[in-house]
């Protein structure tokens, strides 16, 4: 699919936005804003996974996490309720971040609704855009921030989350992600994982 100029110049400012983060991360030997870098893995991800996407789900998975650091989990009560609401501010912080770029770029409301549509995860498991989303969403943690995430929790933890990741993903997401490399360790937590959840 062509990419369009709108769609440039929409990923320069969602990157922009991102370039703010005051947290970084080191990668290849290079700092990156960290929201920056997860704005381009979400690119990469995508375009290897579903290189026909909509210019919506393009841009959806681009600005899935513009500017998260003005919404810290910290502002929230540390349990799942606190959890949840925090997630569910997230999402409506994200559309109106993502929906006045969209416009100031020119692009039609019919464009920003389903951008808006997807950030929210409408109608995920039915509708194919959505659930596309969600599993590069499930794709990128398990390539690039899996690893870490494992050394910081206890195993019943990283397997309840391994759990809850692979439920979240379609058939052809799961067998993505059965093909990235993983260290033995992680490989050999994804498959307790994923057996004890069949059983």
């Amino acid at each position: 699919m062509a990419t369009s100029e709108k769609l440039l110049e929409a990923f320069h400012l969602f990157d922009q936005a991102n370039a703010k983060d005051p947290n970084v991360e080191t990668y290849n030997k290079k700092i990156y804003p960290k929201e920056l870098l997860y704005a381009m893995r979400m690119t990469d991800v995508l375009d290897e996974f579903a290189p026909n996407a909509s210019e919506a789900l393009k841009l959806a998975a681009r600005c899935q996490h513009i500017c998260r650091w003005e919404i810290p989990r910290s502002n929230y009560e540390a349990n799942r309720a606190g959890y949840l609401k925090w997630r569910q501010e997230l999402k409506k912080f994200h559309v109106k971040k993502a929906s006045i770029i969209l416009g100031q770029v020119g692009y039609a409301q019919d464009v920003i609704d389903k951008v808006e549509f997807l950030l929210l995860k409408k109608q995920l498991k039915k509708s194919k855009e959505t659930q596309t989303l969600e599993d590069i969403i499930c794709l990128v943690f398990l390539n690039h921030y899996f690893e870490p995430f494992k050394q910081k929790h206890p195993e019943d933890k990283v397997v309840d989350i391994i759990q809850k990741t692979w439920r979240k993903m379609s058939l052809e997401g799961q067998k993505a992600a059965l093909e990235l490399s993983f260290s033995e360790n992680a490989k050999e937590l994804i498959t307790k994982a994923i057996a004890d959840g069949e059983e």
